[in-house]
């Protein structure tokens, strides 16, 4: 098993889809590897790799040519996250940019907000960011309270965002807000970040992710022209759920490749290391541990193929998203806690990659909707 195939080809991926592998692991080993350990101290990545990856046409690749994108499919889309999650590029927020943000601007966007905001996406000169969650709601979105106050032919928007990924380059925020704050519908509104009464909290600090630059939003008074609004008042739940499937496909994803880079690199690391005369590799329980690692990976890749090819073809059900979620990172976190074991004490030295990992997929049960509520979900269709 090689870093990001499983033991037969892939039929999910085209000819097309590998050369932008090739692409993508060559920009990834010359301006990320070198550098996750500087940005990890940092908690943040530097705007400069975004204008690079831009250059690369690595950003937002499924967004129309008109728009400055490359019109890529999910296919494309999924090289990407594999090729970041390969080398545990945790710091690099491309993901929530291109995948999540993006879609929402071209789906619900108007010609003039795609023509607007998505080429300086594309290019890496805007990042963007979802605001939903805020202190103290969780997963309930509903319960939010920032509001957007109508005031003549603005909006007048006041509350506070937390978690937010890329919170801290942040330049284009669509925000999830209350036109009451009784009711329980949401609407998105678009807020550039050189708003007057838009701010930037702290960078938070996190147990895992330490170079995503994760943080809180605080809107005072945010005056947001009309046009700012993304789609119809009221129908920004139905916006979000609608694009949650894939969003949650994607952390299943990063997941497989994740666990079969880093069996990867246990392999080598078991073959290498020598105890009690012979190699760690050599021990019965070592073969037995990897071998079942091997082949809850193998499963894993089948079903998470499975998905983007559904996904590929529009037919990507919010149950099905909701299971990759759930089985990706709860088989990631256990894969990866047998992997670092196998490192023994060099497992807990933050200098091997798998240690860095297993601390990093802890989230990936909880963001995206907890496995509890991916448990809710699935259980609608029983």
């Amino acid at each position: 098993m090689t870093a990001t195939t499983a033991s037969s080809p892939r039929p999910v991926f085209r000819e097309d889809h590998e050369q932008f592998r090739d692409q993508a692991r060559r920009f990834i080993e010359r301006e990320i590897t070198p550098h996750l350990h500087t940005w990890e101290k940092a908690g943040i990545v530097p705007r400069e790799l975004w204008r690079k990856a831009g250059e690369a046409g690595l950003l937002c690749v499924t967004v129309p040519e008109e728009y400055g994108g490359a019109g890529g499919d999910f296919g494309h889309s999924a090289v990407l996250i594999e090729e970041l999650a390969r080398v545990n590029a945790t710091a690099v927020g491309f993901t929530t940019h291109s995948e999540i943000v993006a879609p929402y601007i071209v789906a619900y966007g108007s010609d003039e907000q795609k023509q607007r905001w998505l080429p300086g996406m594309v290019s890496g000169e805007r990042i963007g960011v979802i605001a939903m969650s805020e202190p103290g709601v969780g997963s309930d979105l509903r319960s939010m309270r920032t509001s957007a106050r109508l005031d003549g032919d603005a909006y007048v928007v006041n509350g506070q965002k937390t978690f937010i990924t890329n919170g801290g380059n942040a330049d284009l925020m669509v925000t999830a807000t209350k036109l009451d704050a009784a009711a329980k519908e949401l609407t998105l509104i678009c807020v550039e970040a050189d708003r007057p009464g838009f701010s930037k909290g702290r960078l938070l600090d996190k147990i895992g992710l330490k170079g995503q630059d994760t943080s809180e939003l605080f809107f005072d008074n945010v005056r947001v022209p009309l046009a700012n609004r993304l789609g119809d008042e009221n129908q920004g739940f139905k916006y979000l759920t609608h694009q949650l499937a894939w969003e949650r496909t994607i952390i299943g994803i990063r997941a497989a490749a994740c666990i079969e880079a880093m069996l990867t690199e246990t392999l080598h690391y078991v073959r290498e290391r020598r105890v009690f005369g012979k190699t760690v590799f050599d021990f019965q329980n070592t073969k037995f541990k990897l071998a079942e690692c091997k082949a809850q990976a193998t499963m894993l890749r089948v079903f998470v193929d499975d998905c983007l090819a559904k996904a590929m073809c529009g037919e990507l059900t919010a149950e099905v998203g909701a299971m990759c979620k759930l089985l990706g990172s709860e088989m990631q976190g256990k894969v990866l806690d047998e992997l670092l074991q196998l490192h023994g004490g060099y497992g807990f030295m933050s200098e091997y990659t798998v240690s860095r990992a297993w601390v990093d997929a802890r989230v990936a049960r909880i963001y995206g909707g907890t496995s509890e509520i991916m448990k809710e979900i699935i259980s609608r269709s029983l």
